[in-house]
């Protein structure tokens, strides 16, 4: 691994360069700061300087939101009139005393009942275990909505699991038939959820990224890459 530097402005972009098997230069902004570069043997490194400077704006902007998401997560305690991510739209909490503790949904606000509403710890569990939950529910309406799209050709209906993942917004398993889906997911909006399932049942059929996966997308899904910039922007992943 390599680290060079970049000038955008008055800016110093530091990143480090991974040397591999890939056919396109690859960027991620990884949520400890790092700018990560990927790229083939053979890639000359003009080129590569080249295409992260022409990507800076885009580096800064994911920098500036983990930072910021870090700060908000560092401070937030869960309390009336606190904002939460969900389906794209941000929800207020009211958080209410109540002997039964639980997360719901309701006319516009995300309630919390809990015993002790000083208790942060327990608010933050309670939401995230609503989260998760709500995450199952709306991945595996997505996915009855993008199946039909692929049962024509022969694919299967896979399982649909959630779980924490830092640098994707899903995976896929050929033989076990299941798709795994990012739970950060739920915070984008349903069209690009959609997005993200299909781009994941297309794996059944093209299991690489190469032309004819995309050429199938685009035919499934000729919007796709609206919906992909969206949720970059929304939840800042890089798929």
């Amino acid at each position: 691994m390599e680290k060079h530097t970049i000038t955008y402005g008055d800016r110093t972009i530091e990143f480090e360069l991974v040397r591999k098997n890939v056919k396109n230069v690859n960027l991620k902004v990884k949520p400890d700061l790092r700018v990560i570069v990927s790229a083939g043997k053979n890639v000359p490194y003009a080129y590569i300087e080249s295409f992260v400077k022409n990507k800076a704006r885009w580096i800064l902007k994911n920098i500036r939101y983990f930072q910021e998401t870090q700060s908000e997560n560092a401070r937030k305690e869960y309390v009336n009139g606190e904002t939460v991510r969900y389906l794209g739209k941000q929800y207020r909490l009211r958080v209410v005393q109540a002997e039964t503790e639980e997360a719901k949904y309701y006319q516009g606000f995300i309630y919390l009942y809990v015993k002790d509403r000083d208790d942060s710890r327990k608010k933050e569990l309670l939401f995230n275990r609503w989260l998760r939950e709500k995450a199952k529910e709306v991945f595996n309406e997505s996915l009855d909505r993008m199946y039909p799209k692929l049962k024509k050709y022969g694919v299967d209906k896979p399982d649909v699991s959630v779980r924490a993942m830092k640098t994707r917004w899903g995976s896929c398993s050929n033989r076990k038939k299941k798709i795994t889906l990012n739970s950060e997911l739920v915070k984008a909006p349903k069209s690009c959820i959609d997005y993200v399932v299909l781009h994941e049942l297309v794996h059944f059929k093209y299991r690489n990224h190469n032309k004819d996966f995309y050429n199938f997308l685009t035919a499934l899904m000729p919007d796709w890459k609206k919906r992909k910039a969206i949720l970059d922007s929304e939840v800042v992943l890089d798929l």
